[in-house]
């Protein structure tokens, strides 16, 4: 297809798309001649995956062109590949380590990991951007007087650990590796919303049954 179809097809603005090409978002297009270029289903592809990026998940070009260059890394295995995309994602700074709430919600989710057996979980620990966000997020919990531990927080855990193997095998249904890790980094921009407005519809549909509606 050309320019203005792909425009067309998948909403983005002719000067849109040649920006993203000029980042080096997208890959360039089949040259036909010195002025024109074919494109394909993997432009448009990728064309939505770095319009969720960076239109709905906010996040800056260069970030943008960070997560992409591990989506394109075939030298990485699946999960190291899958992995380093998602954290190239905007993550948490550094919490303070000298913060007795850090270092007790460390603790905590040390011992969570434990209890569930995730032990590729706490072998990353130390590098890994998410292990870093939870630990974050339980210190804050803490400081605002909301002490959650390990035991409060495995149930749900274990919940998670379903969806993540239902995000898995939707994404596997995609034929090859690199639409499977764009598939999955798009999933963390765009599902968690939706996770996250299922939980508070769960919860009003809930307290209804239990309190009725006053």
């Amino acid at each position: 297809m050309r320019l203005a179809e792909l425009s067309e097809r998948s909403g983005v603005s002719t000067a849109t798309i040649k920006y993203y090409l000029r980042e080096g978002l997208l890959p360039p297009g089949r040259r036909v001649n010195a002025t024109t270029a074919e494109y394909d289903e993997e432009h448009l592809r990728r064309l939505r995956l770095v319009r969720a990026l960076i239109q709905v998940g906010g996040i800056p070009v260069a970030k943008a062109r960070e997560v992409l260059s591990h989506v394109d890394d075939e030298s990485l295995g699946r999960t190291i590949r899958l992995g380093a995309a998602l954290w190239a994602l905007p993550q948490d700074p550094e919490p303070d380590e000298e913060d007795p709430d850090v270092v007790a919600a460390r603790a905590e989710v040390d011992r969570l990991l434990e209890s569930l057996g995730w032990e590729t979980s706490r072998e990353m620990a130390s590098l890994s951007p998410v292990h870093r966000s939870l630990v974050v997020a339980v210190a804050t919990l803490r400081r605002l007087g909301y002490p959650w531990d390990a035991e409060l927080m495995e149930p749900y855990a274990r919940q998670m650990h379903q969806v993540a193997s239902r995000q898995l095998d939707f994404m596997e249904t995609y034929d090859t590796l690199k639409e499977q890790v764009e598939v999955a980094v798009a999933s963390a921009v765009l599902f968690e919303p939706v996770l996250s407005a299922l939980h508070r519809l769960a919860q009003e549909e809930e307290s209804a049954r239990r309190y009725g509606i006053e």
